[in-house]
């Protein structure tokens, strides 16, 4: 689950990591009050940012026009004005696609007088398998980028899950990244704050881009993250009710909040043959091989490995909810699933829904026999495969013949 940056900002205030001051806002009014609020502290400017769950925000493009998402101003009257063009409008960045994302909440928060950009992120280390703090000089920038030009100028530091960041670890870290004087101290706290925010939400990801050194008003300076992500492990997120209230349901496509209703993982696709997988490993495999059979997958559905009658039915209706799908392709292999499950809801399913489409399905392992059976008695319309191979071939070919037909 993604988190807005406000919210995430909010989460790291929590374990002491010094974030800017402001407040979200869904109207012009709160916007205003919020501008009011951080100019009557002190500060010259404020910045107004645009709460969509997409990169680019800054270089984005709202539809009727305005641009940039992310906007400086240096009064109350003109952060009024910006929040009257962002809010229920949309923004097009370069995540979002052509349709863009409907801006409903808008951050409005001091602008930091910045000295130099950092980048920081803790994430989990699939080689090692452990956390790892991954921090560069190059703040502001892709990290991708930054990996692939300047990779000697990016730090890594691995932490033990049952020690956490030790504060050696963290004062390494800042002296690597050229913190010096009494700015390594606060460093130091910062980075262990971010660390302790990744492991007690249970994140995938909290990624701060830029970790700035920013200049107060009397001249000193302070480390302070301008902006920031946070991902949630889904798993985990029953252990954080507090979270869960975080998640906002109008960034997310309306089938994929549909699919988590049943517990099943569904990401729409562009294509026009849908998958229905037990496993996400198989699940991408079997979207590269309707791939290598000149297909398209329109979907990535895993329906886990001990999917119920009921799930599978609700798999199906979920994907003929696209009208862009022209044909189906299950492929299961049964470990800890019953295939006769899987094959039992697949008749079901398609009797409910009245499936007139091409549906190929690839039963194999635990019960395949019984599975087998199933399907060939229900009178329906079933291809099968023998293989992964097969079935992929006998999809694709089952769209372009009805295409032609």
């Amino acid at each position: 689950m993604n988190l807005h940056e406000y919210q995430a900002k909010q989460l790291l205030a929590q374990y002491g990591v010094n974030v800017p001051s402001g407040k979200p806002c869904k109207t012009v009014e709160e916007a205003r009050a919020a501008a009011d609020e951080i100019f009557g502290a002190g500060h010259g400017k404020a910045v107004i940012k645009s709460q969509i769950h997409a990169g680019g925000r800054g270089k984005g493009t709202f539809k009727h026009g305005f641009q940039g998402g992310v906007k400086l101003v240096d009064s109350a009257e003109e952060a009024e004005s910006i929040a009257k063009e962002m809010l229920g409008n949309v923004l097009v960045t370069k995540q979002t696609g052509e349709e863009g994302r409907q801006v409903n909440t808008i951050l409005v928060a001091s602008a930091e007088k910045i000295v130099k950009e950092y980048y920081l992120a803790v994430l989990l280390d699939r080689e090692s398998s452990l956390p790892i703090v991954m921090a560069s000089t190059e703040g502001g920038m892709d990290i991708e980028e930054v990996a692939e030009k300047s990779p000697d100028k990016i730090v890594k530091e691995p932490v033990d899950p049952f020690l956490g960041l030790e504060g050696w670890q963290a004062r390494k870290i800042a002296a690597q990244l050229g913190f010096s004087g009494k700015l390594i101290g606060k460093a130091a706290k910062l980075l262990m704050g971010v660390y302790k925010t990744f492991w007690e939400t249970d994140a995938s990801l909290v990624e701060i881009n830029p970790l700035c050194i920013v200049e107060g008003p009397d001249g000193s300076e302070d480390i302070a993250a301008v902006d920031a992500k946070i991902g949630i492990d889904d798993n985990a997120l029953y252990r954080h009710k507090d979270i869960q209230e975080m998640r906002d349901l109008g960034e997310e496509a309306p089938l994929e909040i549909e699919a988590s209703k049943f517990d099943l993982n569904y990401i729409k696709l562009d294509g026009n043959i849908a998958c229905l997988v037990n496993g996400a490993g198989l699940a991408m495999a079997t979207m590269d091989i309707i791939k290598h059979f000149g297909g398209n997958p329109a979907n990535f559905l895993d329906v886990g490995g001990g999917a119920s009658k009921e799930q599978v039915t609700a798999a199906f209706k979920i994907i003929l909810s696209d009208p862009n799908v022209e044909g189906i392709l299950v492929n299961i292999f049964g470990g800890i699933m019953d295939c006769n499950t899987i094959a039992t809801g697949i008749v079901a399913a398609v009797k409910e829904t009245g499936l007139t489409l091409p549906l190929v399905v690839r039963l194999e392992g635990n019960n395949v026999a019984a599975g087998r059976t199933t399907m060939g008695e229900s009178g329906l319309t079933i291809i099968t495969g023998e293989s992964m191979a097969e079935a992929a071939e006998k999809v694709v070919k089952a769209v372009a013949d009805a295409k032609s037909a």
